[in-house]
Formats: structure tokens, C-alpha cells, sequence
């Protein structure tokens, strides 16, 4: 019931599974659902606050509405969502290695092909936590959901491209061109920080919003000038002879960061397992480290990728150590200090018409469990 409700009050489709991730922002939620059915940043501001709520309030009276609870007596299990990024696969070499449990967790590891899905999980309560974005946590906080970021998984440096077919060469190029991306998803985001950075706007291309592989596709098969994508659809749309990336998330450092993202009362009412799960993050990138084959031929399964491939998506992803963390959270004036970031997007909203004011920050960081492994 609370699906059909929140396909209802988003007028959007499930998104087709193979969708890896798209990551995002644009102004709103869509954190609760693809955004692709919105036209406009006007429908993004009357929807989010009321669809959020209406999500929320459903969850609390409908019983599907939240995650069951654990058999009367036992522990119940910490539920860890994440989709298809490379800074969240190291999650299944968790798995697969018993890392959860030999830091004591009992952790069902959902896997969403549906990156949306795994944000409409923590939003209504159905995950405890989940690997997603700065930008997408901003956005879910921002309409009201309690959501507190522990661990910075990675950076996007590289992954996420706008790509244009011959002749373009540059973002100035695009003026009067068609440009397809996922409405609502971080590469909407990517293109519209490279038009401002070019002096455009939105107004000043046609917009063409398709869910990213359908974008990838159209691209590749010549139906528009230009997309925007992230890995591993950037590979199909290099497929086009004489594409070529015009802008990638390399040129705005800092913009994309991705993170560990659990309910505030999470933290509040199980610490200890919070502590254990950031724990085994750390652990695991060890045993990638020692192993870096045998992890890549698990990544890549659960990407649906040749090793090669996966191989080569490693320098557009910055894997966060310990040590980048702690730096991370700590204040700052540059785009690697998280709260400076998040800053910056909360601006870039309003500027870009897509709030009305900018979010409260207030309790979005909890640096704590990063901070008590420091040596």
C-alpha cells in the first residue's frame, strides 16, 4: 500500500531494474522517487515538502510501513541498503567475507537495482541505513526526514560526465542543443553546475529528461547532442564515434561525495552497531587492499561487469581512508570539508530557483565513529 501510495503522490513509474546509480540532487526528493515526471523546479518545491510527509505519515499508520521487528527476545538485524557505485561495492566484499560478523553485526545486506528504491527505504523506514549521496541527504533532510551521515565512502572524481557527440567540444557548445540526463539525479546536477560554470542556464538548452540508460541509448544512437550519465552507462555512451566527455564531476572537486547514511535513531538507540558497521568499512578496504583481485572479481559480479571494466572505473572514484575522513569532518573553507560542501549545495538551490530557503544543516554530521578509530 505505502508503494502505490508514494507512486501516487510522485506521479512516477518504477524505474527499470538495471538502473545503476544515479546519483543526485536536483532540487528536492528525489530521494522518494525518481523526479523525471516533474517538468518544473516550481512542481520540485510544491511536491517534496508534502510528499515527504505523506510518505512519513503513512509509514507510521500503515503496518508494512516500517521494517519488522526482530522475533520477541532475539536481536534484530541492522538493514544495510546500497546500489551500483563503486564506492558502495566494497559493501558485498563485506558480506562475502564475513567482516559484518566478525565485528559482531547481524547485517542484512539489501542490494536495490534501484537506486531511488534504496532512498525510499531509508526515508520510510524499511532500511536502517544506506550508502547514498551528500546531495540526496541534503535533499531527504531538507523535507524532513532524520537522517544522520557517519562515513564518507568515496569522492566522484571522474564518474559522472557529461558527454557530447561530435562537434561540441565544449559546455558553451551546448547552447541551443538537446541534452538528456535523469531528471533529478546528481548528472542533472553535474550539468547544470557545468552550464553556470559556462555562463548558461537550463533555458538555454532543451532538456530532455530520460532515466539514464535510456539516456546512454538515445545518445549512442544519435537521438541527441549530448547526456549525462555516470559510470558504467558512460561506457555505452562512449560507444558513439566521436563522443567525448565535456565535463566530469573531476572538475568540481568535492561536489559528489558519497556516504554512509543511517536513520537518526540509529545512532540515538543502537551506537554500538553503528560503530561496528563504520569499523568494518575500514576493515574491508584492508582486505580489498590485500587482495585486490579476488575484491575486484566481486565487485565486479554485483556490478554485472567484466573485471576490466570495473578495473577501469577506479580512478573516477576516490575511496575515502580513515585518515581522508577525519580530515573530512573537520571545519573547513574548501570542498573537502564536508560541512563546507554541504554549504554549497544548500546555496546552489536556492540560487538555482529549486528552494525557497536553504535547508537546515543543523545534526547532518556525526564525525564520532570515525573519530574513535583514530590510532
Amino acid at each position: 500500500m505505502l508503494r502505490r501510495l508514494l507512486v501516487t503522490l510522485l506521479l512516477v513509474p518504477r524505474r527499470p531494474p538495471v538502473s545503476f546509480r544515479p546519483l543526485g540532487l536536483i532540487g528536492s526528493l528525489r530521494s522518494l522517487g525518481s523526479l523525471r515526471s516533474l517538468r518544473s523546479p516550481v512542481s520540485f518545491r510544491l511536491l517534496v515538502p508534502l510528499c515527504l510527509l505523506a510518505v512519513c505519515a503513512a509509514c507510521a499508520s500503515t503496518p508494512g510501513g516500517a521494517a519488522e521487528p526482530a522475533a520477541s527476545g532475539g536481536k534484530k538485524a541492522l538493514t544495510l541498503g546500497f546500489s551500483a557505485w563503486p564506492g558502495w561495492f566494497p559493501w558485498q566484499v563485506a558480506e562475502e567475507k564475513g567482516l559484518f560478523a566478525k565485528n559482531g553485526l547481524d547485517v542484512e545486506l539489501k542490494y536495490f537495482d534501484s537506486y531511488t528504491d534504496s532512498l525510499t527505504a531509508l526515508a520510510t523506514g524499511n532500511v536502517d541505513a544506506n550508502s547514498q549521496t551528500l546531495n540526496d541527504t541534503i535533499a531527504s533532510v531538507s523535507g524532513g526526514a532524520k537522517q544522520t551521515i557517519v562515513l564518507v565512502n568515496d569522492n566522484s572524481t571522474g564518474n559522472d560526465q557529461i558527454i557530447a557527440r561530435s562537434g561540441i567540444s565544449t559546455v558553451a557548445d551546448l547552447k541551443g542543443r538537446t541534452v538528456a540526463a535523469e531528471q533529478g539525479t546528481v548528472d542533472h546536477y553535474l550539468l547544470l553546475l557545468a552550464l553556470r560554470k559556462a555562463g548558461l542556464t537550463e533555458k538555454d538548452i532543451t532538456f530532455k529528461a530520460l532515466p539514464t540508460d535510456a539516456a546512454a541509448a538515445a545518445f549512442k544512437a544519435g537521438q541527441v547532442d549530448a547526456v549525462g550519465v555516470f559510470a558504467p552507462f558512460t561506457t555505452t555512451a562512449l560507444e558513439l564515434p566521436g563522443s567525448t566527455a565535456i565535463a566530469t564531476s573531476k572538475d568540481f572537486p568535492g561536489a559528489i561525495p558519497d556516504h554512509l547514511v543511517v536513520a537518526a535513531s540509529l545512532v540515538a538507540e543502537r551506537p554500538q552497531e553503528v560503530q561496528a558497521l563504520v569499523k568494518t568499512w575500514f576493515e574491508t578496504l584492508e582486505w580489498i587492499a590485500a587482495d585486490k583481485a579476488g575484491a575486484t572479481a566481486i565487485m565486479a559480479k554485483r556490478a554485472g561487469v567484466s573485471e576490466a571494466d570495473y578495473a577501469s572505473y577506479d580512478a573516477g572514484t576516490t575511496i575515502f581512508s580513515l585518515e581522508d575522513n577525519l580530515a573530512a569532518f573537520e571545519p573547513g573553507d574548501t570542498g573537502d570539508h564536508l560541512g563546507n560542501q554541504a554549504s554549497l549545495i544548500a546555496k546552489f538551490l536556492v540560487d538555482s530557483g529549486l528552494a525557497d530557503t536553504e535547508p537546515s544543516l543543523d545534526g547532518l554530521f556525526e564525525p564520532k565513529f570515525v573519530r574513535s578509530l583514530k590510532p
